[in-house]
């Protein structure tokens, strides 16, 4: 049984050789409101969500990405509102946001 019921990684890789990075699109920012925002639900802690940073998750082409486990459901979002829907949808609910997988 995993600890979390939903460990959630944003990578925040920033690449300095000028290939995309998820960082490009604002990752950092995106994982500290998503953070922030399940304390504020009170989702956070053993046995509901952690939310965490990563380095490179090797789909930075693709982003920015995050991806939950242990569930493994990868998603790309664009704004505040995409990750609202992921914490809303999957976290809370269960339900994974079939608009924003990859």
């Amino acid at each position: 049984m995993s600890y979390y019921k939903h460990h959630v990684f944003f990578c925040c890789n920033q690449r300095e050789d000028g290939r995309a990075s998820c960082n490009d699109h604002g990752s950092q920012a995106m994982r500290d409101y998503a953070k922030s925002r399940v304390k504020e639900l009170e989702l956070a802690g053993k046995d509901r969500v952690r939310i965490n940073q990563a380095g490179c998750l090797d789909r930075c082409e693709e982003g920015p990405v995050l991806v939950v486990y242990p569930q493994g459901i990868w998603y790309t979002y664009v704004d505040q509102d995409d990750v609202d829907e992921i914490i809303d949808q999957h976290l809370a609910n269960g339900v994974i946001v079939q608009r924003l997988r990859i």
